[in-house]
């Protein structure tokens, strides 16, 4: 299974800002530097958060970006089926349809699959995700640098 682009980017915006020290509160533009993503599409992400209550956004001189409790206490994969949305798995029907859709029972198969893979995700949280996973409580959010050239 393959998460699209948009999806990876939902989550590792909520991942970092869960991660973030509670007193920050850093802007849309912030986060996308700081994740080495681009800014319209991070801009898009945060939108559709912030329309799932997972994040809180405030504009101007002293907004940014926090995470809700909703945000910490969602599993991995209630967020990912937000995020991907509602497609098919297959297009079986379409401009092109498959000739062998009548008879055909992939379709049910991946979706079943589809379906167990996001269970698997239900196990997680948000808040999951950031506990250190070493006896050195080494920090979970890392600074990025640009790479020499």
């Amino acid at each position: 299974m393959q998460l699209t682009q948009f999806t990876d980017l939902g989550l590792r915006v909520v991942t970092h800002l869960a991660a973030a020290p509670t007193d920050s509160v850093p802007s849309t533009k912030s986060v996308a530097e700081q994740l080495n993503l681009s800014y319209a599409h991070t801009t898009k992400v945060v939108a559709r958060l912030s329309e799932l209550g997972v994040v809180t956004t405030r504009r101007g001189r002293g907004g940014g970006l926090t995470i809700t409790e909703l945000g910490r206490s969602a599993t991995i994969g209630w967020l990912a089926r937000q995020l991907e949305g509602e497609g098919e798995v297959v297009e079986c029907e379409g401009t092109k349809p498959c000739p062998l859709r009548q008879a055909c029972s992939l379709r049910s198969a991946l979706r079943n699959a589809q379906e167990a893979f996001y269970r698997s995700l239900d196990t997680a949280t948000v808040a999951d995700l950031i506990q250190p996973r070493t006896s050195r409580n080494e920090p979970v959010l890392l600074t990025l640098t640009p790479s020499a050239v």
